[in-house]
């Protein structure tokens, strides 16, 4: 399928041939939750952690006499977990949260999001992402010229520096290189905005 080619002056420079196999497949909300949930869990810092019986300073003594007290009899030390001050019973512990998810997944997870970015009339092709100038008020105007308010741009091996910066400042915008192109972070957005270069790059990648 053919897609124009804009500037960041909303004007068309051309047209680029779509593959069908990476850009026109089917949709799979199935597998899209998969990739984004393994994208998010792996993300989690899993450093909770809970002092358990054993991690309690305290004596390991009967803590009353049996007999006499009026009070319920206790065999136990201080640091059980139903004692005041005592370890946490099953208490969370540092771990990571990391699961695996098979490369055949991860692959068409990353078509379909291609596709439905596509399918949905979200898919714009860029021929060239760069700015002259670090301005985000500069950018700024050239992005509600195109009516981006949430978009994804995805560039080429590397970004325009001056680009990366004036973008850092703008809501609702994210800026990627070709290599970091992920399911997350194309759903999270309205718009996929994709430079020719990257286009390449996903269409290696996927095929």
């Amino acid at each position: 399928m053919k897609c124009p080619v804009i500037s960041m002056e909303n004007k068309k420079v051309g047209e680029i041939e779509l593959d069908d196999a990476v850009f026109g497949g089917e949709s799979r909300p199935d597998l899209l939750a998969r990739t984004v949930n393994w994208q998010l869990a792996k993300r989690r810092a899993g450093t909770r952690k809970t002092k358990n019986r054993n991690e309690i300073t305290g004596s390991r003594a009967k803590p009353f006499r049996q007999k006499g007290t009026g009070r319920a009899r206790q065999g136990v030390a201080k640091k059980a977990p139903h004692m005041r001050g005592g370890g946490k019973a099953f208490g969370p512990l540092v771990r990571s949260h990391a699961f695996s998810l098979p490369k055949k997944v991860r692959k068409l997870a990353l078509k379909s999001a291609l596709s439905a970015k596509q399918a949905g009339g979200k898919l714009v092709v860029l021929d060239d992402v760069a700015a002259k100038t670090a301005k985000t008020s500069d950018l700024a105007r050239q992005i509600d010229k195109l009516g981006w308010n949430s978009a994804l741009i995805i560039g080429g091996e590397t970004v325009d520096e001056n680009f990366s910066k004036a973008a850092g400042n703008i809501m609702g915008l994210d800026v990627l290189p070709q290599q970091g192109a992920n399911v997350y972070d194309i759903m999270r957005r309205d718009t996929l905005v994709l430079t020719k270069g990257a286009v390449e790059h996903l269409v290696e990648r996927l095929k």
